[in-house]
């Protein structure tokens, strides 16, 4: 597919709506918060590379109002495999910053040896990882995004907007760079689940267009992060695509940390 570098059209929504287009409800919302409270132990541990040191390297970021903490349990479901997991290391993600792409991008040249990165992106962070790889596609083996609201318009396919705006200080569909249409020039896997209680379907599957493949997962919004039955089957649809798009499994390190 040829990738052409244009801005993401910021129009208004359109004027009928899918099931799948709408923001999931206020108590959908509520149910993810409640959901998530008694599995916040599992972000305790050290804030280090986990994984074999031989590993391929991966870079996961957390989605908004999340840290590297909330991502604990999904690094540590990719370093079981083989993977070298490496945390953003930018401290709670409050929103898009004019400088946020910039820091991403020393983070991806202080990371990489020889090889290109894998980028899991969880919710924004997945918007991020997108965005990087438009920038950098020389550094990126692939990108995951985690129910992330990529495609569309976010002031109705998410029911953070508000607090998103507030917190971030700008308009949610203009950040402070320049967003990019279509699908990065890297293989791109998009996971999302019709039990997300923040994000539309539609807006983390993507347009044909938008993405490599996507792949239905049975799980809640912040299960992306945390849910260990779904992140056994996200790993393994990770090594799935790229044994699709690069035509051998990916090569992992010795043993697992």
């Amino acid at each position: 597919m040829k990738w052409e570098r244009t801005p993401a059209p910021l129009g208004p929504a359109p004027d009928r709506f899918s099931r799948d287009d709408l923001a999931p409800s206020g108590w959908s919302r509520l149910a993810e918060v409640v959901w998530h409270l008694p599995r916040l132990l599992s972000g305790l541990g050290p804030l280090t590379p986990r994984g074999p040191e031989d590993g391929p390297p991966a870079l996961v970021i957390p989605g908004f109002l999340a840290t590297d903490r909330t991502t604990m349990e999904l690094r540590r479901a990719l370093a079981r495999v083989g993977w070298r997991v490496h945390p953003w290391l930018l401290g709670l993600n409050r929103g898009a910053k004019a400088d946020t792409l910039e820091l991403l991008g020393e983070r991806l040249d202080a990371l990489r040896d020889r090889r290109k990165l894998l980028l899991v992106g969880w919710s924004l962070g997945g918007i991020f990882a997108r965005e990087l790889a438009f920038r950098h596609p020389d550094k990126v083996r692939a990108v995951v995004t985690l129910g992330s609201p990529f495609s569309g318009d976010l002031k109705t396919n998410t029911n953070v907007r508000e607090f998103y705006e507030k917190i971030a200080g700008h308009d949610v569909n203009q950040p402070p760079f320049e967003r990019l249409a279509g699908k990065p020039p890297v293989p791109f896997l998009a996971l999302w689940s019709r039990r997300d209680g923040i994000v539309a379907p539609s807006a983390a599957r993507g347009l044909a267009h938008e993405v490599d493949k996507a792949v239905e997962i049975d799980t809640r919004h912040t299960g992306f992060a945390v849910h260990r039955p779904a992140l056994s089957r996200m790993v393994a649809e990770i090594r799935s695509f790229l044994t699709e798009v690069e035509g051998r499994p990916p090569v992992m390190g010795s043993i697992a940390a």
